[in-house]
């Protein structure tokens, strides 16, 4: 692989993780120690694999070691299936770069179908109502009709699928990881309702003999919108 070439994918690879990074998962996650974890292993990856390219030892051991250690990284913090999907793309696109397929013009597209779909699978507006919480109950609650029932009155949504992971008798919980769907809420465009007091009527004194005093109870009616 010629140094034209190499600076050309780093470019590319560069300008994908970029995207990625700065574009889609910092303005919509906000968690900055994953910004420094996704460019630390794209650059890395990318490195290694060009290393092992152009040299004698094989892809297939240096890609093993590569998968053991994000089997490691993985396994020593807690991460989202979301922020895992993140981290195997910043991989991918290191991967694409290093390896150096022909022609070239298939690394730049497999960049680009990378960050495209990350783009479209993590997009506010895809399922925007389905939630996913492991939640614990002060109730031991066997039943799972019960259960359904109890989950949906509390979070106000349709529960979908309820995992019980733990249920203790004796301190009285239920450990349950529920899936649900937000119920959307309805937007009515009637008029504000007006609520109408009456009031009692009171005795006025007659300006004359002649001129009666009103007493109908429309005359008292008080509107508040």
């Amino acid at each position: 692989m010629t140094i034209s070439t190499t600076l050309t994918l780093l470019a590319a690879d560069l300008a994908a993780i970029a995207v990625l990074v700065f574009g889609l998962y910092h303005p919509r996650h906000h968690r900055r120690d994953l910004v420094v974890a996704y460019l630390g292993i794209n650059i890395g990856v990318f490195t290694v694999s060009a290393t092992l390219a152009s040299s004698a030892v094989g892809a297939g051991l240096g890609l093993g070691l590569l998968g053991v250690l994000s089997i490691i990284r993985l396994r020593s913090d807690e991460l989202s299936q979301r922020e895992v999907a993140y981290y195997f793309a910043s991989l991918a696109i290191g991967l694409l770069g290093g390896l150096a397929p022909t022609p070239l013009w298939l690394a730049a597209a497999g960049m680009g179908l990378i960050v495209g779909l990350i783009w479209i699978a993590d997009h506010p507006r895809l399922l925007p109502h389905s939630r996913s919480q492991t939640i614990v109950l002060d109730r031991a609650i066997a039943d799972e009709t019960e259960l359904t029932d109890h989950l949906e009155a509390m979070l106000g949504a349709d529960v979908r699928a309820v995992t019980v992971t733990r249920l203790d008798l004796v301190n009285d919980s239920t450990w349950v990881e529920v899936r649900y769907r937000l119920r959307p809420t309805r937007i009515t465009t009637a008029e504000p309702t007006l609520r109408t007091t009456l009031t009692p009527a009171v005795a006025t004194p007659a300006t004359s003999a002649t001129t009666p005093t009103p007493t109908s109870a429309v005359d008292h009616l008080t509107v508040t919108r």
